[in-house]
This record gives C-alpha cells, sequence and structure tokens, in this order.
C-alpha cells in the first residue's frame, strides 16, 4: 500500500496498492520536490474514466514502470472531481502547450509547481521514453526548463477581463440579441440526430436550456429541441432498462454510449425534460424523468441521504459489458415476446455493436412502458451480473444539481416522491456540507474534506431558491441568501467583477482561476449571475440584481460572437429581456395555487406564497380572508389588484 490508502477517494483508492510511490496532493509531496530538487508528475484522473484505467494496467500497476517513476520523480495522484481548482490550472496549462486536453492528465511540473510539459494517455512504451526524456531534460537542461514553467504560469495570471476583452457597457440586451445568439446556435444544428453536428455528442443541457426560453420566438428552434430530446431519450446514450443517462455518445447518432454515468448529467437533464414536459407535454419526457429518478433512488442514493457521484463505463474490466445484449440472450428471456422486443430496440442476431453484441436504442418513440414486463425480466437478468464500480464520495455540488433536478420534475409532476427525496438531500447538504455559512466541497464515511468551490455555493444557492418555491418554506431561501452573501464577501474579484472559483482562504495554487465558459455543467460565474437575479426579485434585493446585470453586461461582446460555450449566461439574457413575472400567493390554498402555477410552461418567473402571512417583500402585509387565496401579479414590485384563481392571474401576465 502507498500513501494513497489513507485517502477516502475511490479514484485514489483505486492506485492504493500501485508499486508507483504515490502522493496525495499536499504539504509532504511538494516539500519532497523542493528538498530533492526533483521534478513533480501530476496525474489527474477519476473513478469512471476509461482511459485511466487503461493507463493504470498498462503503465502504473507496473514494477519497471514504477521504478522509473519513483526513481526520478515526485508522483501525486488527483481525483479530478475533488480538487477541480488543480485540475483547471494544469489543464490549462496543458491546452497552452498544444495539447488537446483530456483525462487522465499527466503534468510535469518544476519543485515549486510550475508546469513545463504534459500530456494526456500515453501508452505503456511511450509513457516510459517520456518519463526518461522529462528526467534528462530536468537533469541538464533545469534553468530552461524553469523559464518554461514561469511562461505558462504567467499566463494563467492574466485576467479573464484582459485575456477575453471583457467590457462593461452599461447596455441592456434587447430581442434582436437573443435573435443572433439562436442564429448563431442554428449554424451548426445537426438536423438527421439531432444535436449539434459533432461527435461524441455530449448532452449539453444549458444550450437546449437556452432554446426552451427562445421557444415562443422561433417554432423553428422548439422542433429542433423536440427532435434532440426524443432522439437522446430513445438512443443508447440513455439506458433503457434501467433509467439515467450516460455521459456522452462516441458517435453522432446518440446510439454509443461512453457508458459511465456521473450524477451532474442526470441532475441537469431531469430538470431539462421536467421543464420540457410543463411546454409540450411529451409522454416520452415525463417516462424519461420517472425513470430517471427511480435509477437515482435505486442505485445513487445513500442512506444518509446524499446522491453517489458516478458509475464506471467498465464492469470485468470491459466497458459496457453490464449494458450490452447477445439476441440469444433475449430470447430465451423474453420467448415469444422477444421478436417484437427486439425490432423496437433495433436488436439483431449479429448485433448492432461491436463482438456481436447488441446495445439497445429505439428506432421510434415507442414508450418503455409498452414493454414493462419484458423490461423487468430482462432487469432481474442483468441485476445478477457483476456491476460497475460506484464512485460513492458524495460531492456538494453535484447534489445541488440532482437536486434541483428533483424540484424541478416536483414543480413540473407534482410527484410526492420527487419532493420526498429532495428534502432528505436538502438536509443532507444542510447538515453535512454546512457550517457557519461554509460549505465543503466533499463527503464520504462522515468525513467532509476540501472548502467548497463556487461551483458548491452556485449550485445549492439555486437548488434551494427553487425549493423554496416549490414549498415556501422560507428555511431555504434565507440559505440561499446567506450562501450568497458569504460568496460576494470571499469569492468577488473587486478588479474583474466577477467570482474567483475558490475562497479566499483557500489553499493558495500558482493561480486563482475563474470560471466563465459553460460546458456540460454551466460555469460557475453564469450560475452565480443567475441566482443574483433570482434572489434579487424574491428578496427585493436591488444589490443581487445590480451584480448580476454587471456580471452579464460584462460578457455580452463575447457572449454574442461565441453563444455556443455561454448559453447559461444566454439564460439570463432571456430573462432580461423578457418581463420577469412575480407570483405572491396568499391564503389557504398557497401550495395548490402553486401547483397549478408550476403546470404551465412559463420560465422566465419566480413565486413566492404563504398560508398566513410572511415578512418575504413581495408578501409583506399582504392576507387574504379565511376562506380565500389570493394571487398578485407583479412586475418590477409593481402589482396588479390580486385575482382568486390561477386562471385570472395568467391573463395578467404580459
Amino acid at each position: 500500500m502507498n500513501r494513497l490508502a489513507k485517502e477516502t477517494s475511490p479514484y485514489l483508492l483505486q492506485h492504493a496498492q500501485n508499486p508507483v510511490d504515490w502522493f496525495p496532493w499536499g504539504e509532504e509531496a511538494l516539500a519532497k520536490a523542493k528538498a530533492e530538487n526533483k521534478p513533480i508528475l501530476v496525474s489527474i484522473g477519476y473513478s469512471a474514466c476509461h482511459w485511466c484505467h487503461v493507463m493504470e494496467h498498462e503503465s502504473f500497476e507496473k514494477d519497471d514502470v514504477a521504478e522509473v517513476m519513483n526513481k526520478h520523480f515526485v508522483s501525486i495522484k488527483i481525483d479530478r472531481e475533488e480538487r477541480p481548482d488543480i485540475d483547471a490550472i494544469y489543464m490549462d496549462a496543458v491546452q497552452a502547450m498544444g495539447v488537446q486536453g483530456g483525462w487522465p492528465l499527466n503534468v510535469f511540473l518544476m519543485p515549486d509547481g510550475k508546469p513545463f510539459y504534459g500530456g494526456t494517455y500515453f501508452p505503456k512504451q511511450n509513457w516510459i521514453k517520456l518519463l526518461e526524456a522529462v528526467n534528462n531534460g530536468f537533469a541538464n537542461n533545469q534553468e530552461e526548463l524553469q523559464k518554461s514553467a514561469e511562461g505558462f504560469t504567467e499566463n494563467m495570471l492574466f485576467r479573464e477581463t484582459d485575456r477575453y476583452g471583457l467590457i462593461f457597457e452599461n447596455q441592456d440586451f434587447v430581442q434582436a440579441d437573443l435573435d443572433m445568439m439562436y442564429k448563431k446556435l442554428t449554424n451548426t444544428f445537426d438536423e438527421e440526430w439531432g444535436g449539434f453536428q459533432r461527435s461524441p455528442k455530449f448532452p449539453m443541457p444549458s444550450i437546449w436550456m437556452f432554446l426552451l426560453r427562445y421557444a415562443k420566438t422561433s417554432p423553428e428552434g422548439l422542433a429542433h429541441l423536440k427532435f434532440t430530446l426524443n432522439k437522446i431519450a430513445i438512443g443508447g446514450i440513455y439506458d433503457q432498462l434501467g433509467g439515467g443517462f450516460a455521459r456522452y455518445s462516441v458517435d453522432s447518432e446518440w446510439f454509443c454510449p461512453h457508458f459511465e454515468k456521473m450524477l451532474y448529467d442526470n441532475g441537469q437533464l431531469v430538470s431539462l425534460y421536467s421543464e420540457a414536459y410543463t411546454l409540450t407535454q411529451e409522454e416520452l419526457y415525463k417516462e424519461t424523468v420517472y425513470e430517471t429518478i427511480g435509477w437515482l433512488k435505486r442505485e445513487m442514493a445513500s442512506p444518509e441521504g446524499g446522491f453517489y457521484s458516478a458509475l464506471d463505463a467498465d464492469s470485468e474490466g470491459v466497458e459496457g459489458k453490464y449494458y450490452v445484449w447477445y439476441k440469444a440472450e433475449i430470447d430465451e428471456i423474453l420467448g415469444t415476446d422477444s421478436e417484437a422486443f427486439c425490432k423496437d430496440y433495433q436488436v439483431t442476431e449479429y448485433g448492432n455493436w461491436e463482438h456481436g453484441v447488441n446495445i439497445l436504442w429505439k428506432n421510434d418513440t415507442v414508450l418503455n412502458s409498452k414493454y414493462k414486463e419484458q423490461i423487468e425480466k430482462l432487469n432481474q437478468e442483468r441485476n445478477k451480473r457483476i456491476r460497475p464500480g460506484l464512485d460513492d464520495k458524495i460531492l456538494c455540488s453535484w447534489n445541488g444539481l440532482m437536486l434541483k433536478g428533483l424540484v424541478d420534475g416536483y414543480r413540473a409532476f407534482g410527484e410526492a416522491e420527487f419532493l420526498e427525496l429532495a428534502l432528505q438531500n436538502a438536509h443532507f447538504i444542510k447538515d453535512k456540507f454546512l457550517k457557519d455559512n461554509i460549505l465543503s466541497h466533499s463527503y464520504k464515511n462522515g468525513e467532509i474534506k476540501i472548502k467548497g468551490f463556487l461551483e458548491d455555493y452556485a449550485a445549492v444557492i439555486d437548488a434551494y431558491t427553487s425549493l423554496y418555491q416549490a414549498t415556501f418554506e422560507e428555511i431555504w431561501l434565507h440559505l440561499a441568501e446567506k450562501l450568497t452573501l458569504y460568496v460576494c464577501q470571499n469569492f468577488w474579484d473587486e478588479e474583474d467583477q466577477l467570482f474567483y472559483f475558490t475562497d479566499k482562504d483557500a489553499e493558495a495554487l500558482i493561480a486563482r482561476k475563474k470560471e466563465i465558459f459553460d460546458n456540460v455543467i454551466p460555469c460557475s460565474n453564469s450560475m452565480m449571475a443567475r441566482n443574483l437575479y433570482t434572489l434579487g426579485l424574491l428578496l427585493d434585493r436591488e444589490d443581487f440584481k445590480g451584480l448580476s446585470k454587471l456580471m452579464l453586461c460584462k460578457m455580452k461582446d463575447l457572449l454574442l460572437k461565441n453563444v455556443d460555450y455561454l448559453t447559461n449566461w444566454a439564460c439570463l439574457a432571456t430573462q432580461m429581456v423578457l418581463p420577469t413575472v412575480e407570483f405572491a400567493i396568499v391564503g389557504n390554498n398557497a401550495d395548490k395555487f402553486r401547483k397549478e402555477i408550476d403546470l404551465r410552461f412559463h420560465p422566465n418567473k419566480v413565486i413566492s406564497g404563504t398560508k398566513t402571512q410572511s415578512e418575504l417583500p413581495l408578501l409583506e402585509n399582504r392576507t387574504a380572508k379565511a376562506d380565500e387565496t389570493l394571487v398578485f401579479v407583479c412586475y418590477n414590485k409593481t402589482c396588479q389588484l390580486p385575482v382568486k384563481s390561477v386562471e385570472e392571474a395568467f391573463l395578467q401576465i404580459r
């Protein structure tokens, strides 16, 4: 056992028996490198990463490779999901070196932690040659390598304002800006398979959330959105038997998944399909949400109320083995029902994937409920197989995303079980991750570790704000406000007028980064900007709304040029362009009225409510008679006369 045996991360524990003398990231390793004047090898991955496993088996488990690494390097293993701050720094450095990023990420550092070379996956012989070359270069050209490392580090210290030309212009967004962003997105629409013309294909929820918000303006945009959501839900990227989405499809057809399932994808996709259902009433979307939450409860829920991080792509060392089928297996299990099932799920005798096996994917939007009994039989058989590995650490940010998904599912469908799961998770986050208004990032075996990042605060604030609007339990709104104030005090950069990714009191690294580009997960700055806007309305805080507008306006030029990776910012722009309706509900039937409001698609809204009375700004000094419930429809602090039904309230909406 090496030093990783004392860690809690499943990924680090996977390497605890390697002959490599791995260190976790920390002072011991960094001090050793300085004391012995050795280069540092930082190797970054995560537990569900297929090529991370391959490189471990090919190289890190081998004595001859370990001998070279142990002799010439101080080797540090990092779980990128535990330390996204470190991963972001060295990923930036490797990309600045002209290497396409990815995982495993292997970066060579000078003893002071500054990077001078790096790459991703290396086959064994290439890896040994690289180790020897780097060692030789360090021994004979240390001064030149140090200069190179200084250059890469200096490049990371440029502020985002300077790097991307972010300039605040006190200029509001208008409809024409939304039209321009939408048109740019349409240039690469995949009209045959949905999504965008690229492979591999990753689910990009923030892009489709923007299309949802633009839907009333563009029937074509709505049609493409529905086409995309349909293709994903019937595709192989979605687990047709057990529910839940894989991380991405290796092809352009949503057919062949990279079989790992990540909590963050599923949380966001539950939100997306729930909201899309309120607009389209597509039964496929409802079924997808119910099945995915069923998977979550069955396979990802901890007894304490938290949600685990990921399921591996591999089982028994083979990618996808748990999920694929030979036709003969299905024939034996389903008997006379097999023919119809195999036709609808595109199963063939010779296999639709490699080695004669089949990935289940549908050629039409047939509902899985049509084959409920057959799916149950196949699941009973599948459950006998050796399961993919589970990454059972619990991450605050990803739990926030999943909590938001559960709340959105509850608001769309009124399913009591979704709310029950959401409240369990909300209390888990409050009780385990939160202390003195400060969040931690990771939890396992009763132990919290790592000071919370901006992504943790952003996701939890969003989830708690939505949970308040679903329940009218004010504890969640007040917690969201307290966390937001902490973020403003401890993450804000007055010069850039954006938030840092790390707390001012966190461990000092060679650079302090900011996230501004949305990817498979929206960036933490765009999430915070949207949080500030929503909380500003609910709490009547002009400071929050002003900060939100400031951040968005700084991003305007970049957003209009590069909307593809800024679509969560674009969602905020839709809120700025279209008037945000503020519903205030007072009376015994406040919960019932809220449910009726949420069943209708109207994303640009906030809701406050109370059965009796409340000191919240939208509800203050508002009461109803014992036998009635009133709805106030407000815009920018100005309310219309109260009405006694949701139908009347929607007639007042602009």
